[in-house]
């Protein structure tokens, strides 16, 4: 199938080598522009775009150069832009999403998923239409969430599946199959992107929900005024007990290693407690 590919994210490149693996012509990837990075202000590609120029791909940072593409499909996995309905209505459009929707529709699926203690989550190929993330579902798979998983971890086993879940659904000709996505039941809730201020642990919080914020990623803490990440914690009768920090400045370490360097005075907690 002649494809357009939209995508962004290190997340968003497995499903790409994926569909060029099961040999669909991916006629164009589009992308974010690159960034500036570092002191220089060199620009640097995205994910998926140093992926798509590394297989030989033509690569375009604006949108409708897809109407312009000759593609049968337009297929969509962590674009982070909005697709106009103008696009919508000229090119048939999927989109692997990381959640068992309606439960969890926007930009962060999987972090919502943990921070509310879901049990079980999933990733499906939707249709995309013009409401976000609310289109009919063509394939869908569980996958529990263990007490311990990461975010990082559930990505990786999401994005498994999901990869396999699109290259199965598209291995069929378009007509055979686009017409029979099926509508979401259920209640929707909205998957806002993590502010920075949600990053910073309140240990106020039931230790609980400590550890989870600690599992989805960047969750921090200061230490005589200096903040401290807390990369790694083990939640062991219900206590928070940290296993790798990353001190304001350094490389993540050994928590015991930190302590032992810090020397907290007796009864010495972390800043906010």
């Amino acid at each position: 199938m002649r494809l357009v590919y939209f995508g962004t994210p290190e997340m968003a490149v497995p499903p790409l080598r994926a569909l060029v693996a099961a040999g669909h012509d991916i006629v164009l990837v589009i992308t974010r522009v690159d960034k500036k990075r570092g002191r220089g202000g060199a620009l640097s590609p995205s994910p998926v775009k140093a992926a798509a120029v590394d297989m030989g791909l033509a690569v375009s940072h604006d949108p409708d150069d897809a109407l312009s593409a000759d593609a049968e499909l337009g297929v969509v996995v962590a674009f982070g832009r909005i697709i106009q309905p103008h696009l919508i209505d000229a090119l048939p459009m999927i989109n692997l999403h990381y959640s068992l929707l309606p439960r969890w529709r926007g930009a962060a699926p999987v972090e919502r998923a943990i921070l509310a203690g879901d049990a079980e989550t999933g990733v499906g190929v939707m249709r995309l239409e013009e409401g976000l993330d609310t289109g009919g579902i063509y394939a869908e798979e569980r996958v529990p969430i263990g007490d311990d998983v990461t975010a990082d971890e559930l990505r990786i086993r999401l994005n498994d599946i999901g990869c396999r879940l699109l290259v199965d659904t598209i291995a069929r000709p378009l007509a055979e199959w686009i017409e029979d996505a099926r509508p979401q039941e259920g209640e929707p809730h909205y998957a806002h992107k993590l502010d920075r201020a949600e990053f910073e642990i309140d240990w106020e919080q039931p230790p609980v929900d400590v550890h989870r914020r600690i599992r989805v990623g960047g969750a921090w803490t200061t230490f005589r005024g200096k903040r401290l990440k807390i990369v790694e914690a083990d939640l062991v009768d219900g206590v928070v007990v940290p296993v790798t920090v990353q001190p304001e400045g350094k490389d993540p370490m050994d928590f015991i290693a930190w302590r032992n360097g810090a020397r907290p005075t007796d009864g010495e907690l972390f800043d906010h407690v």
